[in-house]
């Protein structure tokens, strides 16, 4: 059977060469006699393993020694607690309210915190990302944002500046995929399923000088200064995720890296927004500016032609094109392993599609 263009906004595709590869290794990885999956995360291969994933993101996202780099459970959603229980001080922080899960890990921190909502475009069903320009305040632990926002496909162009605020990013469906300074940031974080490798894996950057002030209410398999002394091991960990993860890594560094991978995703997502700009069927439904390189969202502005155009696109081999039951349509999730000929084999369906539906 052939593959697929598989356009899942998560868990997406993965590159070709490294399901291949894993698939090679599943039942015995190299000279060890046993899979990854039973090997002990104490042994010396297995730590091996875990140290080349460690330092391939690290070289993928050129991160400094001052910062800690740790694969966790629980995806990015059980970072919305983790974040205000280990770095919230003075109990109030500020969020930007950009998109569904902005939203949400805003919910979840006023638990634990006062929060601080300084800017939103949740009125405008996130078509947009708001302007905080003028809005943050030196008085918080922390300003939290989204990077990208996988349901509304927006992205920020230009990153807050909180001062001595510490930034923390939820990058969950744009990490790797466009370059960043990591030194903007006092925390990035974000789940495995879209750039990294398979879900049920987290990823956290923190810098380490804003270890050590977690709340006594922070459970210890959240606590990243305990993780930070542990290596990421205070239990057993997602040995197979980190595996994966890591061959992810060497796939992207293959390419050349962030830098080059920006560049194709800039191509990728120029396909296909130019074909929506001027097409008299389908239209995008985001501002120009605000569009995201991972997540493009589209209709045709008829809710039976929507259901047809899936239907008809997944007969002919484009999979998981439907948009977000808070949004309807359609939507392209074209994220790192999606090849540049995937996307131009969309638009040329869209094309074909248009033609016989105007």
């Amino acid at each position: 059977m052939n593959r697929v263009y598989n356009f899942s906004p998560g868990p997406s595709m993965l590159p070709l060469s490294v399901l291949e590869r894993a698939q090679q290794e599943l039942v015995c990885c190299g000279t060890t006699g046993m899979s990854v999956m039973e090997m002990s995360h104490r042994s010396k291969t297995y730590l091996e393993i875990y140290d080349r994933a460690v330092a391939g993101l690290a070289e993928l996202m050129h991160i400094p020694d001052t910062y800690s780099i740790l694969f966790l459970h629980g995806g990015a959603t059980q970072q919305f607690a983790a974040v205000p229980l280990n770095l919230s001080v003075n109990g109030k922080a500020d969020y930007i309210d950009s998109g569904n899960f902005a939203h949400a890990a805003a919910a979840e921190a006023g638990k634990y915190i006062e929060v601080r909502t300084v800017a939103s475009s949740r009125e405008d069903v996130y078509t947009y990302v708001p302007d905080w320009k003028g809005k943050l305040n030196p008085d918080a632990d922390y300003l939290h944002i989204t990077t990208n926002n996988t349901i509304y496909g927006t992205r920020y162009i230009e990153l807050p500046d909180a001062g001595n605020v510490p930034l923390v990013a939820d990058m969950s469906s744009n990490i790797l995929s466009e370059v960043y300074d990591i030194t903007k940031f006092g925390v990035v974080y974000a789940g495995a399923q879209k750039n990294i490798g398979p879900a049920g894996l987290a990823v956290v950057i923190v810098r380490k000088d804003l270890l050590g002030h977690a709340s006594k209410l922070c459970p210890k398999l959240m606590n990243w200064q305990v993780e930070t002394d542990n290596g990421s091991m205070v239990n057993t960990p997602n040995t197979y995720g980190i595996y994966m993860a890591g061959l992810c890594f060497e796939w992207l560094k293959a390419l050349g890296g962030v830098e080059a991978i920006e560049k194709i995703n800039l191509e990728k997502a120029a396909l296909l927004y130019d074909f929506l700009d001027q097409s008299k069927l389908f239209k995008g439904t985001v501002v120009p500016e605000d569009r995201s390189l991972m997540n493009v969202p589209f209709i045709t502005g008829n809710a039976d032609l929507d259901a047809k155009f899936v239907a008809e696109a997944k007969e002919a081999g484009f999979e998981n094109l439907k948009g977000h039951r808070t949004v309807g349509g359609m939507r392209a999730s074209i994220y790192n392993a999606m090849p540049y000929e995937g996307v131009e084999a969309l638009v040329a369906f869209m094309k074909k599609f248009e033609e016989e539906n105007l």
